[in-house]
């Protein structure tokens, strides 16, 4: 793929939020079609958004099933599709058939996107399309992602990386859009909430997601289930805090999660933070 000229971050750093969006539409036009892998998280919306701007019938938006996709993010990949009259198609991909990502290393992620990459290469192959992007943005490279690997192997563009987008400014494009994913919390498959070296199994994904789905009718926005053996440590957004620690809400939080599966439930006091398992990895030594 030639038509397309990767722009760096540092480059577009001082442009203003619309002078970047311009950019990044701007890019996308030179491409002659591409696959947009889609989520449904604020940023990878986002970019479905702009390509189909750009590109209208030469872009396919491309949704991942499997155990680690929860239905609730079906659900609102769909609802986001049907309102935007976005091209669309949910596909079926099988980490869970690899004994690599299983084993939920600490480079669980790439596995996770090598399979999806390389599904999305050969509908890109199939199909004719030039190229596949996916919705990593200026800030992702400050975080521990091995999944950035497997988009580097796989040749992977990364438009709003490109325009340097950071995610602040891809929610304030997003709500100027009209896009209701502007605000959404973030959000990431449900094997993340798995620590590092326990298996990655159904049983255990699907444990997560009733526990997360309960948390929701509670009435909580951002929050985490990590799984622990039979525990189930619950972090909360620090604005949703107090709530969660009144003796009412505490005693329904471990009611409906007890009911989900789990057999002991903790509030970690820390609350929510994107990654708190990559705590547990080794630091890097200061040379």
């Amino acid at each position: 793929m030639t038509a397309f000229v990767p722009i760096r971050a540092a480059e577009s750093f001082n442009l203003s939020p619309e002078q970047k969006e311009t950019l990044l539409l701007a890019q996308l036009g030179q491409l002659p079609s591409v696959i947009i892998a889609l989520s449904g998280g604020a940023d990878s919306a986002y970019l479905a958004w702009a390509a189909q701007r750009a590109l209208r019938e030469r872009v396919l938006s491309v949704t991942a099933l499997s155990p680690s996709f929860s239905a609730h993010d079906r659900a609102a990949v769909e609802d986001f599709v049907r309102g935007f009259h976005i091209h669309h198609e949910f596909v079926e991909t099988r980490e869970m058939e690899n004994p690599a990502y299983r084993a939920n290393a600490a480079d669980r992620c790439f596995f996770c996107k090598d399979e999806l990459f390389s599904v999305l290469d050969a509908m890109s192959q199939q199909r004719g399309f030039a190229a596949t992007a996916y919705g990593v943005n200026a800030d992702d490279t400050l975080d521990f992602r091995p999944g950035h690997r497997a988009a580097i192997e796989h040749r992977v563009l990364a438009p709003l990386l490109d325009a340097g987008l950071r995610k602040s400014e891809i929610r304030q494009l997003s709500q100027r859009a009209g896009l209701p994913t502007w605000d959404r919390p973030a959000s990431a498959c449900l094997a993340s909430r798995v620590p590092y070296g326990t298996e990655v199994t159904p049983e255990r994904l699907g444990l997560i997601e009733r526990g997360e789905a309960a948390l929701r009718e509670l009435g909580f926005r951002q929050f985490r289930v990590r799984l622990h053996d039979k525990l189930a440590r619950v972090e909360i957004a620090p604005e949703e805090m107090p709530r969660a620690l009144s003796t009412e809400m505490s005693a329904s939080i471990a009611q409906a999660l007890k009911r989900a599966g789990f057999a002991y439930v903790a509030l970690d006091l820390e609350g929510y933070r994107q990654g708190s398992l990559n705590e547990t990895l080794p630091q890097p030594k200061n040379s």
